[in-house]
């Protein structure tokens, strides 16, 4: 069976290990989370210190190797790069049954920041490299899919596995062996769609696409204003959505909800940003060029409910219009960071730039909203605030998407559909 990609054709196998990829890059710090308020009785005098670096430390180190997995892309084989990644993240994944004391889990966890930061800009580059037009926009939006529902499953699995020995949890990192079996498939990408890009100082000639001739200006093959842009859309956007997972446990705890209670809203988010992605091209043929503007209502109004709501009905509503809105934001933003290039072979190194703010955003949440919360509730007394400030961000944020409508990052060329 082949796959049409938009410029030839692959085999069906070749899909799937690519699709395999996506398993894996939503997983660095699930196994860890359970263990967190047990840490004392299972490694004594565990100081507050040690704790903060085992939950910090691995997304810190994702972010350098991201940027660094995008660069080397443009002169290493991208395959290879790819086999090295999940080796080291399969190695990690072994390595935390053998952990001893929470400076070996420290370290460990940093070893798979390593290899999920390299790995984590190929499972989309992949894509962009081998399909093009509408056809690696439906991909990019199934890779989106397939990332977020593995994360449902491995937190369920974590949950259930986490009743036992402190370190069954970390059976979810040995997921990396499929795409590792997997990856001899890889080499049937046809190698024209895989060749490094020669690096540049400048636009390379009858490399522009037509509608990036006049978009600003351009350096390295890249159209930085696209760049910047996009980074900030992205880190915004993936700021509003990290707190939904960072704050619905103290908002529903303090409305006297069960812990089950926020599973499931919380299982219901992630269950509602996976699906946007498989049928993306379909939603995007309904909306057309009001896609990111109900996408960000509707962020904003789930986002409004969860600030005002103490019903756990609302809050799984609340939940899927989140959900939804990211779910469709997410593929549509990569797509269009393959179109911030004028030469295509970096389209890899772009994606490294706007994920890496992905992840950044995940570390500065907790300071941006602590930032604020100190300027205007510093008793903590209001639960509800990280999502009024939220509330109040994703609406300025809907104006700007108004406003800016027809602007590269917002809009949605007749291509999509």
């Amino acid at each position: 069976m082949r796959i049409n990609t938009g410029k030839g054709t692959i085999s069906i196998m070749a899909l799937i290990a690519i699709w395999s990829i996506s398993l894996t890059v939503n997983l660095p710090g699930l196994a860890i989370t359970p263990m967190l308020g047990n840490l004392d009785s299972i490694f004594p005098r565990t100081s507050e210190l040690e704790i903060q670096l085992l939950t910090v430390l691995p997304n810190l180190f994702i972010i350098p190797f991201v940027l660094l997995s995008g660069r080397l892309s443009l002169y290493k084989s991208k395959i290879r790069i790819v086999v090295i990644a999940l080796v080291i993240y399969l190695a990690s994944g072994i390595l935390y049954f053998f952990a001893g004391s929470m400076s070996d889990l420290i370290v460990i966890s940093c070893l798979l920041g390593v290899g999920c930061g390299l790995l984590i800009p190929l499972a989309a580059g992949l894509l962009a490299d081998t399909f093009a037009g509408r056809y690696r926009m439906r991909q990019l939006g199934i890779k989106s899919g397939i990332s977020n529902i593995a994360l449902v499953v491995a937190t369920y699995a974590v949950g259930w596995l986490s009743h036992g020995n402190w370190r069954m949890p970390f059976l979810v990192y040995l997921i990396p062996a499929v795409p590792l079996v997997l990856s001899v498939f890889l080499r049937e990408i046809p190698k024209t769609d895989l060749d490094p890009a020669t690096p540049g100082t400048g636009v390379t000639a009858g490399t522009v696409p037509e509608a990036a001739a006049v978009s600003g200006r351009v350096k390295s093959g890249f159209i930085l204003p696209r760049v910047w842009s996009l980074i900030a859309v992205y880190f915004f956007v993936c700021y509003s959505t990290v707190i939904v997972s960072y704050y619905t446990p103290f908002l529903m705890d303090a409305d006297r909800m069960s812990d089950s209670d926020t599973g499931t809203v919380t299982a219901i988010f992630f269950l509602a940003v996976f699906l946007p992605g498989l049928v993306l091209p379909y939603i995007v043929k309904i909306l057309r060029q009001t896609t990111f503007i109900v996408c960000s209502l509707v962020m904003a109004g789930g986002i409004i409910l969860m600030a005002v709501s103490s019903g756990f009905g609302i809050m799984c509503v609340a939940a899927v219009m989140v959900g939804f809105g990211y779910g469709v934001f997410q593929p549509l933003i990569y797509d269009k960071a393959t179109q911030v290039v004028t030469v295509p072979g970096k389209c890899t190194l772009a994606l490294s730039f706007v994920l890496a703010a992905n992840y950044i955003s995940i570390s500065a949440t907790p300071f941006i909203v602590g930032f604020f919360q100190d300027v205007f509730d510093p008793g903590r007394h209001d639960n509800a605030f990280p999502f009024e400030l939220n509330a109040v961000l994703l609406a300025v944020f809907a104006v700007i998407v108004v406003i800016f409508r027809r602007s590269f990052v917002f809009r949605i060329d007749r291509s999509y559909y």
